[in-house]
């Protein structure tokens, strides 16, 4: 009877540890995903009162002169995006236009 006893025992405290390490676990992760949003809400709400400041400052109406002397580093974003779309805009226009004047080779398809 003893034996009994003490395999029982073992088979209860076994169950009951491997409950308390997966209800850890998803204690962890309930903690961890908590945690990361919000982080997600404290830089979102930093966001927008960055742009909320931008635009009492006039800047993006354009009335703002010195948007080059207060932010430069948007400056040239502004200007290296906008010569990437007009070089892509180029490629798409050389890509359509050989699409236009050259038929695309007929291919074989075997039928069934």
């Amino acid at each position: 009877m003893g034996f009994m006893l003490r395999v029982r025992l073992a088979s209860f405290f076994a169950g009951a540890a491997a409950a308390a390490a997966g209800g850890g676990y998803f204690l962890y992760k309930d903690y961890k995903l908590a945690n990361e949003s919000m982080a997600l809400k404290r830089k979102l709400l930093a966001f927008v009162k960055f742009l909320s400041a931008l635009h009492d400052s006039g800047c993006v109406e354009g009335k703002a002169s010195d948007l080059d002397n207060a932010y430069p580093q948007v400056k040239g974003l502004q200007d290296s995006t906008d010569t990437r779309y007009k070089a892509l805009e180029k490629r798409l226009a050389a890509l359509e236009g050989q699409r236009s004047t050259g038929a695309a080779p007929d291919v074989d398809t075997p039928s069934d």
